[in-house]
């Protein structure tokens, strides 16, 4: 199975102007055709660097799969590196030229000569037409291995891999397998408690193997496999999913695409239970993963603001306003209170007492309550951080959600 290495190329992805979503594209692409990638690669317009980490990607890899560099002006140098690197003078295709002369002339445009750079690729480099695109493509096939020059523009990078590099990799290299993963998802423990319950698992996989990505709220597992095909991957990918599934229980909540949102909007409509929430500091973000989860069954969403806001709703609500003497019971009184206006089900209130002078973006120093509820009993949850930033948030909205699966799965004692 051949080795890649992804150079994207363009000083505006190191000054953080464009984010480079086509490596991680290119990534999972060459996951799905049987290629390891080992190395992924971010260099400037600068030939000296481009020269030097297109020379390193060729001692150590296979394939190198380029993006950018390759338009009409004078800071695209993707060519020139190449054909320096690879030891070959640029030429002109002809075919390429006319290509070139041809697109504009159907777009009743004037060429300006800066544009037949493009049609200058490293001799005996195979050209690769971009129909997409003025910008072409080429392969240069070096004694140390394969280099793919696509232009950086997504959707023209997307289709001349779809179409033209991965059939060649698979020629060239004679693919018949996949790599195909399955990724389980899990909510309420950290990234450490999952590695203490399945780290053996992840000592210890070859084929499959395992390891973990920790997100806000939640951890990924990810369990991935080679096989000669998608069903082969699947049957090696089984018991160990089943032994994830095991040793995690209850707080595995969703698989591969499946969000904590469709889990919950499901759970609620095969109940026959709305629901509707309150939040104070999370500036709707939990209304909207209600939303998401199942427009029908949500209720009301109140955004609280200070004690005005809380107290407005406890009034409307019927329910004292008086000061109680824990946050976990002015909770409890929100998620009645909401329960009660929104003529819900179920009623849930995110309440966080935050730090005034709390700066940290993610976990920062306050604490958050959550409560779920029937008008009978309760399902709560205090955690210790709460801040006004965006990971924190995220964070807190989803434990609220988690908290309100937990309660639909087994009751309001849990």
């Amino acid at each position: 199975m051949p080795n890649a290495e992804i150079v994207s190329i363009g000083s505006e992805l190191l000054l953080g102007q464009i984010v480079d979503t086509n490596a991680a594209w290119l990534a999972q692409r060459l996951t799905d055709i049987g290629v390891n990638l080992f190395y992924k690669t971010v260099v400037g317009d600068n030939p000296g660097r481009m020269k030097e980490v297109l020379t390193r990607a060729l001692e150590r890899s296979d394939v190198v799969i380029t993006g950018g560099g390759l338009g009409p002006t004078q800071d695209d140098l993707t060519r020139e590196a190449i054909a320096e690197v690879t030891g070959r003078p640029l030429v002109v295709d002809p075919g390429l030229l006319e290509q070139i002369h041809s697109r504009f002339r159907s777009r009743g445009l004037i060429m300006t000569p800066n544009n037949e750079r493009q049609a200058r690729i490293p001799r005996g480099a195979e050209p690769v037409h971009n129909p997409n695109g003025t910008a072409p493509s080429f392969v240069v096939e070096d004694p140390r291995g394969v280099v793919f020059a696509l232009p950086g523009v997504p959707f023209e990078l997307k289709w001349l891999f779809d179409n033209e590099v991965a059939p060649y990799l698979r020629r060239r290299f004679g693919l018949t397998g996949t790599i195909v993963y399955r990724v389980i998802k899990v909510a309420e423990i950290g990234e450490s408690s999952v590695d203490h319950r399945i780290g053996h698992l992840i000592a210890q996989s070859s084929n499959p193997t395992v390891g973990v990505l920790a997100r806000p709220g939640q951890v990924d597992v990810r369990i991935a496999a080679k096989a000669s095909n998608t069903d082969e991957a699947m049957k090696l990918i089984a018991p160990v999913e089943e032994e994830v599934r095991r040793l995690l229980g209850v707080h595995v909540f969703a698989s591969d695409d499946e969000t904590l949102e469709q889990t919950v909007g499901t759970m609620l409509r095969e109940r026959g239970k709305t629901v509707s929430v309150f939040e104070d500091a999370t500036a709707g973000l939990l209304a909207g993963r209600m939303q998401q989860a199942a427009p029908e069954h949500f209720g009301l969403g109140v955004i609280g603001s200070g004690k005005t806001g809380i107290d407005g709703l406890l009034l409307e609500s019927g329910c004292s306003p008086d000061p109680p003497a824990t946050p976990e019971e002015l909770t409890r009184r929100l998620a009645v209170a909401v329960r009660s206006r929104g003529g819900s089900d179920l009623g849930v209130a995110l309440h966080a007492v935050l730090d005034p002078d709390e700066q940290a973006q993610n976990l920062g120093k306050g604490r958050t309550y959550a409560a779920v509820t029937d008008g009978a009993g309760f399902r709560e949850r205090s955690y210790r951080f709460g801040g006004r930033g965006r990971p924190d948030r995220a964070r807190m909205s989803f434990n609220a959600v988690e908290l309100l699966r937990q309660a639909l799965l087994d009751g309001l004692n849990g």
